[in-house]
């Protein structure tokens, strides 16, 4: 959880100086802090990708579950999720998204929900949120704050103060999902858990270039099943005595 908490808090002193002095950050600033975090997330992909003791599980690993992420379609479905809600809360009675100056209570609404999405549907949430609750490792969720609490500011310093609210939501889900991964890993070995981070260290590459450097557009979403292939595929060469 303290990956979680962290990030939460990165969310609301992010979203303080948003409203104080977001004005006076230049949008250049911004996106270089976020292009250097990047490379940085990148080079941490490659860190905990060495893990694996050997490199095929992986690959295998994220071969199986990216055909999987693909026939279920789970990058369309967040993407798709992200703007259901969105319309879903805040449509005006004409049936288009509310704005600032529709009433006080509509912008921060605005705000709030915007937020959450960003911090909370993507894969480095879920990932980081395992990589803590499985090992107490929270270097993902460390990452990931910075980042939030960059986006916080932006956010704040244009939508108001239901952005720092978001944090709530930041810190129930992924809380969940650290607690959740905490009781179902207890019984995962050191093999298991060396396999899942360099699987998670391939995503968050994906992750690097594609959301944070912009280079090329990657469906990471669709990885996330590799997650849970590879446990499956160490246990089962566990099972049979395979040694890998």
């Amino acid at each position: 959880m303290t990956g979680t908490i962290l990030n939460a808090a990165a969310v609301i002193l992010g979203g303080l100086i948003g409203l104080f002095f977001g004005q006076r950050i230049s949008s250049k600033l911004r996106e270089t802090l976020v292009h250097g975090l990047g490379l940085f997330t990148m080079a941490y992909g490659v860190f905990i990708f060495m893990k694996t003791q050997n490199i095929l599980i992986p690959l295998i690993s994220l071969i199986i579950g990216t055909i999987f992420g693909e026939w279920w379609l789970l990058e369309d479905r967040l993407e798709t999720l992200g703007e259901s809600i969105k319309k879903r809360i805040y449509k005006t009675q004409s049936g288009e998204l509310a704005t600032k100056g529709d009433s006080r209570n509509q912008y921060f609404v605005d705000g709030f929900v915007t937020a959450s999405l960003l911090f909370c549907i993507g894969p480095m949430a879920i990932l980081g949120s395992l990589q803590d609750g499985l090992t107490g490792d929270y270097q993902m969720l460390a990452i990931k704050s910075l980042l939030d609490g960059i986006a916080a500011i932006a956010f704040a310093s244009t939508l108001g103060v239901g952005v720092l609210f978001s944090a709530v939501i930041v810190f129930l889900y992924q809380g969940a999902i650290s607690l959740a991964a905490k009781f179902i890993g207890q019984g995962f070995g050191e093999a298991t858990v060396n396999e899942m981070t360099a699987v998670g260290g391939l995503i968050l590459l994906g992750i690097g270039i594609s959301n944070l450097l912009g280079l090329k557009k990657i469906r990471t979403g669709s990885f996330l099943p590799a997650l849970f292939v590879v446990v499956l595929l160490v246990i089962l060469l566990e099972k049979f005595g395979i040694a890998y």
